[in-house]
């Protein structure tokens, strides 16, 4: 049976996990690159991803209300997002995992599990830096 990964999580949970995944973009080394894609000050960001997870882990649907229909792979295509970015991002997404919900193995798990199809899904290019994943790129 799945896991309710929105009730396991909550609220705070999520708010701790976004704040938590931005502090370790600008602390690994190999994250700085995709971090530096975002405005200096990240309260807009943090709250569209806050929302976004939100309904996304089957909580409140937070974002269409505010943002519209989410399309998050559409929304990030005007960024070059190969394995390298996907791959930064997941490390500093575990490391928020790691502190987030270390006490729940099968939590952690389960998130780990869905972020990484996420940043698969997301990403535009391929291990050659060409647009992959059927992503139309403006020339």
């Amino acid at each position: 049976m799945p896991i309710d990964l929105y009730a396991r999580l909550g609220p705070d949970g999520i708010a701790r996990l976004v704040d938590r995944l931005y502090h370790w973009m600008t602390v690994l080394p190999e994250a700085q690159a995709s971090h530096a894609l975002h405005r200096a000050d990240l309260s807009e960001v943090s709250r569209r991803l806050t929302a976004f997870l939100s309904g996304w882990l089957g909580g409140p649907e937070q974002y269409r209300a505010a943002y519209g229909e989410p399309m998050m792979r559409r929304r990030h295509f005007a960024f070059p997002i190969g394995p390298a970015e996907r791959d930064a991002w997941m490390a500093a997404l575990s490391r928020a995992l790691d502190e987030v919900v270390a006490a729940d193995p099968e939590l952690h798990a389960a998130l780990h599990a869905r972020f990484a199809a996420m940043a698969e899904h997301m990403r535009n290019q391929g291990h050659d830096g060409r647009p992959a994943g059927g992503c139309r790129q403006a020339a």
